[in-house]
């Protein structure tokens, strides 16, 4: 059976926060309109770069990329920054909305996307997609709250600083779960654990 082929980590979470972290700096330098740009020219190649590694995109990279080009472009094309406020709200929005309706069709959406990370049962499948999906409608109603409240730079700071620490965070709080629910390697560890 053929395994899909995985980033190393460290590549991973360089091209996952590396166009966050030139988007902080280009706004911080020369604002928010450079700083947009920089982040689509960042996006681009961080695809580019995942693809060239491993032959494939991830569907959630596809969609931050192209909602990011879309408003990215609007807010360039037509200077009002208001756009690349909105583009974090409509991904969350987006996230949360697909992860709930596929549970209201019976289907984990987060299994089939981590299947090859985490092995759990259903019901632990089923927990942490609806975890998933309140937190990402929950992120973006803070994106909402922030943006119309406070300036664009502390918008920006609070994206790169705010938003990243909470969503890992939010990720190590979901070790309980992967644990009680986990079927293979990581719930075969914690037995033995237990056993000690």
């Amino acid at each position: 059976m053929d395994e899909k082929r995985q980033l190393p980590t460290g590549l991973k979470l360089a091209l996952d926060l590396g166009p966050l972290l030139i988007f902080f700096f280009a706004n911080a330098r020369w604002g928010v309109f450079a700083g947009t740009a920089a982040f689509m020219v960042a996006m681009l190649v961080a695809l580019v770069v995942s693809y060239v590694k491993i032959r494939r995109l991830p569907l959630m990279t596809i969609v931050t990329a192209i909602v990011v080009a879309v408003f990215g472009t609007l807010t360039l094309l037509l200077h009002d920054d208001t756009f690349i406020k909105l583009k974090p709200t409509i991904i969350y929005v987006l996230f949360g909305g697909i992860l709930l309706g596929g549970l209201a069709f019976g289907k984990s959406l987060l299994a089939m996307v981590f299947d090859s990370v985490f092995d759990l049962d259903e019901q632990g499948w089923r927990k942490l997609t609806l975890r998933w999906a309140l937190f990402f409608l929950a992120l973006a109603v803070l994106n909402e709250i922030v943006w119309r409240t406070q300036s664009t730079d502390f918008w920006v700071t609070f994206k790169v600083f705010g938003v990243v620490p909470l969503t890992f965070l939010f990720a190590m709080l979901q070790y309980p779960l992967l644990t009680r629910h986990g079927q293979g390697k990581l719930a075969a560890d914690e037995r033995g654990d237990a056993r000690e």
